[in-house]
């Protein structure tokens, strides 16, 4: 919903409450009147223009008004940035070429807890129609607290006593998922309503602003994942493959309070609430096929360039799964201000505040198929493999409920036993993961500053502590039929379960048997066997941080010439202490089933270390609206949070050598000692403005990257490790590879950003109404991990990214086309339990469009605007490959298009 503020004042980022003047939307009596998405853009200009920092910002209207899903899909369109989706909406940024691990998002100038395994903000918890500014600031200053690598992001929300009036607005969409139901059970229609209400009181010394919103909105997704593709006769093949229809139902509700009290004109407090309570329920529904890795066999290939374009499996024992992904997190974010603003200069400022998230994911997986192990029938499936992944074309019925039973078709997990040597589930019949995490920041500041007379206009002193803890628990199940004890049990779903049969003709698979994992568990047909390998207790960890950043700011204005001469020059020191507590499983031997009898060793560890961070931003600005900025900083962000987990994980990868089966071990361990990724930092920029109507702008950018964090492989033996045994038949590799994360010296990243927003107006008054807003950049980035190696992407980076909109805007209607492509770049997509896997991920263009009417002043109907919207026009789909060939597809996942349509009415 737009909050339809053209003239609320900006917050700084040099601390939060922190207010600048707003540039005003309205003239003297007979003057036109900017409303709307022109004004929104006027107010980021003026923002950018007046900005000691090098700065993009997004104001209230075009938030709530562009066709967007989440803030992170309005905050891509700057220029500079872009964004990966997921589950078909944006949640997460890229700055300059960055990862979102490289920036660092504020509320109200206040670090906040993730709902992610690391810092990066997930966008889903914040809802647009409770945010009234977003800044996203690429260089940093002294006073600027919990600043990025790449960029720090801030949301504002509305300050009461500044809006200066009463606002009442209320707002509804409802949307529709055009790829339809794929589920039984899900939705293709969805809805999202808002309210925000602003007041004052007691003259003007007590200000209330009041925000909701609600939403319940389904996602639809066809997903086809290879496992992978070994090589036959020199040739690559599909492997097998794990795809599925699945169906997502997103619910939010959020609150957002603020509360001013200014009992002088030099003294304002305020209090800060925030509150989501977010939930992302997923059904999967699909067939997993064991292909070349498996006792299947391969005939009648079709071979092309290094390529099996096609050809056949005989003897398939394919496990159609039924899987729950449930995530549910709560955000809690507090904040107390005190700001003092004294006659004679003197400024003072106390800020206290909490952030905390709750968060729980659950996966459960259900398997299904002809038989237990090798009982049942086996499939010969014909397949074609291509750039847009695999179709198949299978000879069994998998929606026939009479041939696909309860059961473990592959065996996996093996058997379970008691002490006594008791078997209590022969083969996992499913697997249940749930994954508790919990994230909070404690956070208190204070600032004393003076205005002064001369070149240096004022001098800022400050402390800030922020205290971070963040734990993981796994909480980890193998799924087992309550009869499954002899090893030969499989189960036809009961008739009160069945669900009908979903479509999987996307994949040439046809229709498969579909119920819901979790009513069978609530039921009593499934039941839960505790994990007790090693694998599972050392996955959990703590990871806390206590930093104090004291800090000394001077503020500076005067004149060069003709031009004035502004920005800042200070320094902020980081000290830090990071302790990390984690797990390691040691084998002691083998119980008398012969099962392995695992002993669990608590481990930590704690460093500290200090940073030092200068920083200089100076603006020279000429009578004729051009201002020419430069800005050298020390730049830093701390480590992943998962990646300083004092811990080890690992797993199985299956490959076939020498014509045997093979298990090889994998896994992944922290690194407590690590230290943050550093960069010395230089930007320089031109910027032509028209006014504040719009600017024209060349930045060019270079960080010189001292430290750095890059994964590196170490061989371990494989018996000082503790497995579930591999399926029959499989031999283990001796050697595991354990995957750490360490710090790395060298590597750099520069480029270049063309970026405005252009009013067609100032061209021809013929042309009033249109305009166009937007930018591309383009980064380069050397990172050589190891001394002579080949350079790397860094996560997240890519070469070229570019946005616009192109807006139509008189006489109440509005037209609004918008554009984001970013190039090839290494993404991030969920793997084995819920684990992150990085994988290449193909170039992305994503079309959007809007069309919308505000009934103007005088009609009956003043305050309301009708929209419509579309997303994702083209149906554009994240795609994966492996590197070197676009034929060997890991995943290919569409989302398909999105239309809604809404109202925004504001009394």
């Amino acid at each position: 919903m737009a909050l339809a503020i053209s003239a609320v004042a900006m917050p700084s980022a040099a601390f939060a409450q922190d207010s600048a003047e707003a540039d005003e939307a309205a003239v003297e009596d007979g003057a036109i009147i900017v409303t709307g998405f022109r004004a929104s853009l006027e107010t980021a200009v003026n923002k950018k223009k007046t900005s000691e920092v090098i700065v993009e910002s997004i104001s209230a209207e075009d938030i709530g008004k562009l066709p967007d899903a989440s803030i992170a899909e309005s905050i891509a369109r700057l220029p500079g940035l872009t964004s990966q989706r997921l589950s078909g909406r944006s949640n997460s940024i890229s700055i300059r070429g960055f990862a979102p691990d490289f920036s660092t998002t504020l509320l109200n100038g206040r670090e906040q807890t993730s709902t992610g395994d690391n810092r990066a903000v997930e966008y889903d918890q914040y809802p647009s129609e409770v945010v009234s500014q977003v800044n996203v600031y690429k260089t940093p200053m002294a006073s600027l607290i919990g600043q990025g690598l790449s960029g720090t992001v801030d949301m504002r929300t509305i300050r009461p006593l500044d809006a200066g009036k009463q606002i009442l607005t209320i707002g509804a969409r409802g949307s529709y998922a055009d790829l339809g139901k794929l589920n039984a059970g899900s939705k293709d229609f969805g809805y999202r309503v808002n309210a925000l209400y602003v007041d004052q009181f007691a003259d003007d010394t007590i200000g209330i602003a009041l925000g909701a919103s609600y939403v319940d909105e389904p996602y639809q997704i066809q997903e086809f994942n290879a496992w992978g593709y070994p090589t036959d006769a020199g040739d690559a093949v599909i492997g097998g493959s794990k795809s599925y229809v699945t169906s997502t139902q997103l619910t939010r509700f959020g609150l957002n309070g603020t509360l001013q009290w200014k009992p002088s004109s030099t003294f304002t407090t305020t209090l800060d609430a925030f509150y989501t309570d977010f939930k992302d329920d997923q059904i999967k529904r699909g067939i997993e096929l064991p292909l070349y890795w498996s006792a299947a066999t391969l005939s009648n290939p079709t071979r092309s360039n290094k390529f099996i374009t096609a050809g056949q499996y005989n003897g398939v024992k394919g496990v159609v799964r039924n899987d729950v992904f449930q995530r549910n997190a709560k955000l809690y974010s507090f904040g107390w201000n005190n700001k003092y603003e004294g006659d004679d200069g003197w400024k003072a400022v106390l800020d206290l505040s909490y952030s905390k998230t709750d968060r729980n994911e659950l996966n459960l997986e259900s398997y299904s198929g002809t038989g237990r192990n090798a009982v049942g029938a086996t499939d010969t499936i014909r397949f074609t493999s291509g750039t847009e992944g695999t179709v198949f074309a299978p000879t069994l019925n998998y929606g026939d409920y009479n041939l696909i039973l309860l059961t473990s078709p592959q065996g996996w997990g093996g058997n379970q036993t008691a002490p006594n040597g008791t078997t209590i589930i022969n083969g996992q019949d499913g697997y249940y993961n749930d994954r508790i995490v919990k994230d909070e920041i404690w956070q208190a500041r204070a600032e004393i500053s003076k205005d002064l007379d001369g070149f240096i206009s004022s001098v800022q002193v400050g402390a800030n502590y922020t205290d971070r803890s963040k734990n993981l628990v796994p909480d980890e199940y193998f799924l087992g039929l309550t009869a499954n004890t002899n090893g030969t049990t499989s189960v036809a779903v009961p008739s009160q379960f069945r669900l009908g049969t979903t479509n999987l003709s996307f994949l040439g698979l046809g229709p498969m048997i579909s119920y819901d994992p979790l009513a069978l568990l609530d039921a009593g047909i499934y039941k839960l066997v505790p994990n007790a390998y090693g694998d599972v207790a050392v996955k959990s960890y703590a990871v806390s941080e206590k930093i104090l950043t004291p800090y000394l700011q001077a503020n500076l204005k005067g004149t060069l010439g003709s031009a004035d001469l502004t920005g800042n020059i200070g320094v902020q020191a980081n000290f830090t202490e990071q302790k990390s507590v984690g797990a390691s499983a040691t084998y002691l031997g083998a119980l008398p089933n012969g099962a392995p009898n695992i002993g669990v060793r608590t481990q930590s560890d704690s460093v500290r270390y200090t940073d030092i961070l200068p920083s200089l931003n100076l603006s020279l600005r000429f009578p004729n609206d051009m201002v020419i900025r430069f800005a050298a900083a020390r730049e830093i962000i701390r480590p992943r949070m998962d990646d300083m987990k004092n811990s080890l994980n690992f797993s199985y990868t299956f490959a076939t050598v020498g014509g045997v089966p093979t298990a090889f071990i994998t896994g992944g361990s922290g690194n407590p000692d690590l230290r943050p990724w550093r960069a010395n930092a230089i930007d320089l920029t031109f910027e032509k403005y028209f006014g504040t109507k719009g600017y024209l702008a060349l930045q060019l950018f270079y960080k010189d990257l001292k430290s750095y964090v890059y994964n590196q492989d170490i061989d371990i033996p494989a018996s000082e490790l503790v497995l579930a045994p591999p399926p029959p038949g499989i031999a283990v590799a001796p050697v595991a590879k354990i995957n750490v994360p360490i710090n790395g010296k060298g590597g750099e990243l520069y480029g270049v950003e063309l970026a405005g927003t252009l009013p067609f107006d100032t061209l021809s008054q013929a042309l009033s109404g249109f305009g166009i807003t937007g930018g591309v950049s383009y980064t380069e980035t050397k990172i050589l991990p190891n001394p002579g190696g080949k350079a790397e992407d860094l996560p997240g980076y890519s070469k070229w990214v570019a946005n616009g909109t192109l807006f139509f805007e008189k006489g109440g209607f509005n037209v609004r086309g918008s554009i984001r492509y970013r190039s090839t770049f290494v993404g991030e997509v969920s793997g084995f339990a819920a684990n992150r896997v990085r994988r290449r991920a193909a170039p992305e263009t994503i079309i959007d469009a809007q069309i919308g009417y505000d009934f103007q002043p005088g009609s009956a109907l003043e305050g309301l605007s009708l929209y419509i919207q579309g997303q994702n026009l083209t149906n554009e789909p994240f795609i994966t490959t492996n590197p070197g060939d676009v034929r060997q597809v890991i995943d290919y996942q569409r989302y398909g298009r999105r239309f809604l349509a809404g109202f925004n009415y504001k009394f």
